[in-house]
């Protein structure tokens, strides 16, 4: 709660002359740009995630074992990622329009252009969908094709069955999905960074490190924390007025078999999605990364940058996984309504923007950093400078915050594994306090705690907000360096650090493929 206590006290602050300049010229630009943004964004992966699910769950055509788990490979690549190759691509100076306008020997105006609203929605669109994706298709998995048989029994037909009764069904399921793609829009820094599209997160970039107002950033955070609160209760309020049924038979149900025009442009519709928002972008970061390997590759460099983000990544996912096995163990041995609301307070950093919690740690940080120096000054008469920032205390403690929720999920589960018969089996064995963690608990978390390592390693590595604001001076990693070249338009020098991050994306895919499997 310290962030964001930091962050909203200075909604009371006086205003400067910086803050009263972003209230004139800045702040309606900024409400309408991530207005629209959100807006756009969630229709966008609602419709993309919503068919494909239902496609997958419910009819069977070429290819649909291979799409149903590729369809999750979207996740593996950052949105930042995605952005930069869309505009290396589809750009006017770009390979396409290029090719386009030698082949054409056209001008090529009606091309659309890239650098737009609806580039930034499309682009982040592909990115996020997987969200909505996932969690609706397990809703209509539940149902099956039987929800249809019972609205066409009703007298609907195939496509009044589907938005009178299942899509209705689903949407617990696919509001969940939709949260979480709107909490990752609000959040997002990089994507709207390499457009130059202005949001309220690059608003608070700006502020702090252009115009050197810490005061203007963190009025400009608090504004977004409240926009995220709003949400948030909104959001609980719509889902505690739902009510749903299912039936357990449902799974088991034959998918519907359509005829070959049908089956076909299903299958057509998915691959270009799969093609645009997973395999173009892979392909083009290969490419790029050959053409840079071979000029101007400098090995000691990456290595370096690698080295960056894989002990900062390590470091966080220990301290992470750490803290979360106490708050899981703690709930577990002190049930009551003051632990269920201290962990729920402790895990909702993941609803705070990156930009957001790197201001609102930095504040308090620096006070106290102030505070220890003159204590050390009047004590010893020793000049100590700074003792706190410019180190990995902030950074690491803005990770804690941000991605406490990502391991607590997977770890908390295996907790609820451990019933209250094998502690007590254990005890009448002889075990108690440490022995039984020891022996019993941490041996049945193994699971649960590599899970969340694993998430909370690949998330940190592809974290930029955090990174980019907090990070001490020359401590640069790979996802420092994509927003360093992709500022300067160096897509081909970009290549190689993005297609690290994807390979380590790729890791808690295929993860929790193999463990939806079994």
């Amino acid at each position: 709660m310290i962030p964001v206590g930091a962050v909203t006290a200075s909604l009371f602050a006086p205003a400067g002359d910086i803050w009263e300049h972003l209230v004139e010229n800045t702040l309606p630009l900024l409400l309408t740009n991530t207005f629209w943004l959100a807006l756009g964004v969630l229709f966008g992966t609602g419709l993309l995630g919503v068919s494909l699910a239902w496609f997958t769950a419910v009819y069977e055509f070429p290819g649909r074992s291979f799409f149903t788990w590729a369809l999750l490979l979207p996740l593996a690549i950052p949105a930042y990622v995605t952005a930069f190759v869309a505009l290396g691509l589809f750009d006017f100076t770009g390979p396409i329009q290029t090719m386009l306008r030698d082949w054409l020997e056209s001008d090529l105006r009606w091309f659309p252009d890239i650098r737009s609203r609806a580039g930034v929605i499309i682009v982040m669109s592909l990115a996020f969908y997987p969200y909505v994706y996932l969690l609706a298709r397990n809703a209509f998995v539940s149902q099956g094709k039987r929800s249809l048989e019972v609205a066409q029994s009703l007298g609907f037909t195939r496509c009044a069955g589907f938005y009178k009764v299942a899509l209705p069904m689903a949407r617990p399921w696919i509001a969940g999905g939709l949260m979480l793609v709107l909490m990752e829009t609000l959040a997002d820094f990089g994507t709207v960074a390499v457009f130059n599209y202005d949001t309220f997160t690059t608003a608070i970039y700006q502020a702090w490190f252009s115009l050197f107002s810490l005061t203007a950033a963190s009025q400009l955070a608090s504004l977004l924390i409240l926009i995220v609160f709003v949400i948030v209760v909104l959001e609980q309020q719509f889902r505690a007025r739902m009510r749903y049924a299912e039936t357990r038979k449902s799974q088991r149900a034959n998918r519907i078999l359509l005829t070959a025009g049908y089956q076909w442009s299903i299958t057509g519709f998915i691959t270009v999605v799969w093609f645009f928002a997973f395999l173009l972008p892979v392909m083009q970061l290969l490419h790029w990364s050959l053409q840079s390997v071979t000029s101007d590759f400098d090995l000691h460099r990456y290595l370096e940058f690698l080295w960056h983000s894989v002990s900062l990544s390590g470091m966080a996912a220990l301290i992470t996984c750490g803290v979360v096995v106490m708050i899981v163990y703690a709930a577990r041995r002190f049930p009551g309504n003051t632990m269920q609301f201290a962990v729920r307070t402790a895990t909702i950093g993941y609803a705070l923007p990156g930009a957001v919690l790197a201001i609102g740690i930095f504040i308090p940080l620096s006070w106290l950093d102030a505070k220890l120096s003159e204590l050390v000054f009047t004590l010893f008469e020793v000049e100590t400078g700074l003792l706190i920032q410019g180190t990995f205390i902030i950074m690491l403690l803005a990770y804690l915050i941000r991605f406490m929720a990502v391991s607590h999920y997977p770890i908390n589960g295996a907790m609820q594994r451990i019933t209250p018969s094998i502690e007590e089996a254990a005890m009448c064995m002889g075990l108690h306090g440490w022995a039984m963690i020891r022996k019993i608990h941490l041996p049945m978390l193994k699971s649960g705690i590599f899970t969340g390592a694993t998430l909370v390693f690949v998330d940190v590595m592809k974290e930029m907000p955090i990174t980019l604001m907090t990070r001490p001076f020359g401590w640069d990693t790979l996802a420092v360096r994509v927003f360093e070249m992709t500022s300067e338009g160096e897509w081909e020098q970009a290549a190689l650090p993005a297609l690290t991050l994807v390979l380590a994306g790729l890791i808690p895919i295929l993860f929790f493929m193999r463990q939806t499997e079994h």
